[in-house]
């Protein structure tokens, strides 16, 4: 049981502004916070904030770091069709995902005013 506790997950996740939208494809250990940053813009110049990438659609988990960086990889070589496919496997409604996974429940103890500032964008 104590294994499981102790645990280590990796996810391969896609965020996108509308459906059929522009796409971004990205891996982390902790996918509540990376979609938190995402959303809040806490990387001004990064892609996801440029182009308002703010909606979780997609995402799988690995207890494997070498396998999350590999299908990390494989999806961004992807052709857009193949992408859009994988998404709407998954998740044919295009719904916000964050949401249905507890991105509410994360925010809760989070101060986004604290938070810009750590990141430099107070």
């Amino acid at each position: 049981m104590s294994d499981r506790i102790n645990q280590k997950y990796f996810y391969i996740y896609i965020m996108t502004n509308k459906k059929n939208g522009t796409l971004y494809t990205g891996m982390t250990d902790d996918l509540l916070r990376r979609v938190f940053e995402h959303k809040n813009n806490l990387y001004k110049t990064s892609f996801t904030s440029i182009f308002n990438l703010h909606k979780l659609v997609y995402f799988e988990q690995t207890d494997d770091v070498s396998a999350a960086i590999y299908r990390e990889k494989q999806i961004k070589k992807w052709n857009r069709d193949w992408k859009l496919k994988l998404i709407e496997d998954m998740n044919p409604n295009w719904n916000d995902l964050y949401y249905f996974y507890g991105g509410k429940e994360y925010e809760k103890n989070l101060d986004i005013n604290e938070l810009r500032k750590l990141y430099g964008n107070s």
